[in-house]
């Protein structure tokens, strides 16, 4: 596969663009990955290959994030766990499952996401004074975090959204400190599905460290944006994206 200038150019637009839309909200893969398969990559080589730019976007994010102190660390193990045991079983998931299955699950999932937005907007902005509750003893919390990991692991694409509604919704962080715990969740699924796809021998390092290089500039410029804007405009531009990556599962 010869990654031409033009192909340097869309993965880099694309992926800085997709680091931004991660950091804020989620759905960035939804560029991501057509950008990959437009390269000639099957949707599974795609959906492997695009976790070299997640997981290097989480990482930059999540260090923009915690220099600003908006990373609680009260609970980080008990939200670690569950995301990490789902992320394992939705990478393997993944790896052997027919391709067939990522459009379907990536549409559904996207779809139900707008719809909790617009009818319920407070799952995933808690009025302001909300005290943020623990995983331990929170079933619903630990349930919600566990599948969230089986999303991430299993098609990525979205995941954003699905740890917002965890840890907002179940948690109750305000956005800005769910967006840094959401980094954190998915900088740790991935890395375990990365890791199990390349044991697999299904990523392609080249494209995949091009876009890592936009998604990383991405992440950076999306923190900056996070600490200024309010929550309000947070929630209707996760609620805008959701309806994006809803538009953009139609297509791929």
């Amino acid at each position: 596969m010869d990654v031409t200038p033009f192909f340097v150019v869309l993965l880099l637009s694309t992926g800085l663009i997709a680091g931004v839309i991660n950091t804020l909200a989620g759905g960035g893969s939804n560029l991501t990955l057509p950008a990959l398969m437009m390269m000639g990559l099957p949707a599974d080589i795609a959906n492997a290959t695009n976790r070299v730019g997640v997981l290097l976007q989480c990482l930059v994010g999540l260090r923009g994030f915690d220099k600003h102190d908006k990373l609680p660390r009260d609970d980080l193990g008990g939200i670690l766990v569950p995301t990490l045991l789902g992320g394992g079983l939705g990478a393997l998931a993944a790896s052997f499952m027919p391709n067939l299955w990522l459009k379907p699950v990536l549409l559904v999932t996207m779809i139900g996401m707008a719809l909790l937005i617009l009818i319920r907007p407070a799952t995933v902005a808690p009025p302001e004074g909300v005290s943020p509750s623990p995983v331990k003893g929170n079933r619903k919390a630990w349930l919600a975090l566990f599948v969230a990991g089986i999303y991430g692991g299993f098609v990525q694409a979205g995941v954003g959204f699905i740890l917002i509604a965890a840890l907002a919704g179940s948690l109750r962080y305000d956005l800005v400190r769910t967006n840094a715990l959401k980094m954190l969740c998915t900088a740790a699924f991935t890395a375990i599905a990365l890791g199990i796809f390349v044991w697999r021998d299904q990523v392609m390092w080249v494209p995949g460290l091009v876009l890592a290089v936009g998604t990383m500039t991405g992440a950076k410029l999306g923190v900056g944006l996070a600490l200024k804007v309010s929550q309000n405009v947070l929630k209707w531009f996760l609620f805008a994206m959701t309806l994006c990556a809803s538009a953009a599962a139609l297509w791929l």
